[in-house]
């Protein structure tokens, strides 16, 4: 799906990431993946029929091939067709739900003149949605900027080097403490800011080029996605008290997606090394059944190689298969820590009994385990679950290396964005016996 931007072929789009807000959640069943992509037709009938035929693909099974990287890239004439088939998935009316093949002749839909984000197919229907997305208009704003510039991560200009910390980990306890360390970041910014493939986009995006502190402010929203993950992964590690010092460190992350593993580089977890400068090593093994191949995409490790490095793998499966197919033949090592993004087991029962035999793994097991959410709602919904398997919640609460990056919801544009990593449990092993007849609560 991702070609260099020097390749001759014409690229291809950044993923419709509203899309993918679906499927970000590391689904367990075919009919589970099946069912969450339709779901936007429960909102907005036909979207999905939509998305797919701006795609060129004739259903579900053949978009999840393409993600998955069974299928050769998409192919587009030129750049300008890219961005327009990207936005086409966006348009319908945010008030009635109409797509432009069920408006009255004559009718076309108008995009919010602020927000540049949304569509309305009538006055009236912009009015009567005014009150709803009067809330939102202002970050959606942000989210559409944020959608187009997303594509350098496919072009290799995001995400850009980080510094060496200056700061003993213990002392970065958020963005506000890790910003001041990267005395380079306005000049990473700029170069960015002033790269062919940044002017490539808005001479092709169908809308006008934003003011350039609206585009520095938009890559570095994007930047903070992509490390949001490793410094949730280092903020593991600091939270069970794990030394990288003392030993090698071996973390697995349980249900990654196309969201961390598309155009995934051996290098993505060197944010490690600036945390824990001289580590005795750490690998890091992503473990889900939508990783898309790649580079990655290769055995554990049985024995740790050079110290100082950051060792990524990846495994295509469920979590309990690897652990049984891989773990406890001795392929691999067992885990000092298990991390899940966005586990997305609260959303149906499905769901749930898709990740029981997982999460009845790590609670048996006694694994460290360090899982995030979207949102305090999600978070709420997630310890209910896991109080009633009876884990030990060690902590919960706000994540302070959330993404800054908004989130959409593509089929409910006036919803509230969420952001990725924004929330975080901690839990390990089986609630103590004296615990079981109180409050699960009290240990949080």
């Amino acid at each position: 799906l991702c070609l260099p931007p020097s390749s001759k072929a014409t690229p291809p789009p950044p993923p419709p990431l509203p899309l993918f807000n679906i499927a970000d959640t590391p689904l367990t069943s075919d009919d589970c993946r099946a069912s969450g992509f339709y779901s936007l037709d429960s909102n907005v009938p036909g979207l999905s029929k939509v998305i797919l035929n701006q795609l060129s693909m004739k259903d579900f099974g053949e978009y999840r091939a393409a993600v998955g990287g069974k299928t050769k890239g998409l192919r587009f004439r030129n750049y300008k067709e890219m961005f327009q088939k990207m936005e086409e998935t966006f348009k319908f009316c945010a008030s009635c739900n109409k797509l432009p093949e069920r408006l009255a002749e004559g009718q076309t839909l108008k995009r919010c003149v602020k927000c540049l984000n949304v569509y309305y197919c009538t006055k009236d229907c912009q009015k009567k949605d005014w009150p709803h997305h009067k809330k939102v208009c202002k970050i959606l704003r942000l989210v559409a900027i944020d959608r187009l510039v997303e594509w350098l991560m496919f072009t290799g200009d995001l995400p850009f080097p980080t510094e060496k910390w200056s700061k003993a980990p213990a002392d970065v306890k958020g963005w506000d403490d890790w910003l001041p360390m990267q005395e380079g970041l306005t000049q990473s910014l700029d170069r960015v800011l002033s790269s062919a493939n940044m002017a490539a986009l808005w001479k092709n995006a169908g809308r006008t080029r934003p003011e350039d502190d609206d585009l520095r402010q938009s890559i570095w929203r994007i930047q903070s996605e992509f490390l949001s993950r490793v410094l949730t992964v280092g903020r593991a590690i600091q939270q069970f008290g794990l030394d990288p010092y003392l030993k090698p460190l071996t973390v697995h992350i349980v249900g990654a997606s196309h969201s961390e593993t598309m155009g995934a580089r051996l290098t993505d977890y060197d944010e490690l090394s600036h945390m824990f400068p001289g580590h005795l090593g750490i690998e890091i093994v992503m473990v889900g059944p939508e990783v898309v191949d790649g580079r990655i995409v290769r055995p554990p490790l049985r024995a740790f190689g050079p110290k100082h490095k950051v060792y990524i793998s990846a495994y295509k499966g469920l979590y309990h298969q690897f652990w049984e197919d891989v773990v406890e033949k001795g392929e691999a090592a067992r885990p000092d820590v298990v991390v899940g993004f966005h586990p997305g087991f609260h959303a149906n029962q499905g769901l749930v009994q898709g990740w029981l035999p997982s999460l009845l793994l790590l609670r048996d097991y006694n694994i460290p385990s360090f899982f995030t959410m979207f949102s305090d709602m999600e978070l709420q919904y997630s310890l209910q679950i896991l109080l009633e398997l009876e884990m030990h919640i060690r902590d919960s609460g706000p994540n302070p290396f959330s993404s800054q990056k908004p989130e959409q919801v593509q089929a409910c544009p006036n919803k509230p964005p969420v952001y990725c990593n924004s929330h975080c449990v901690c839990f390990q092993g089986l609630l103590p016996q004296d615990h079981l007849q109180g409050s699960p609560y009290d240990e949080v």
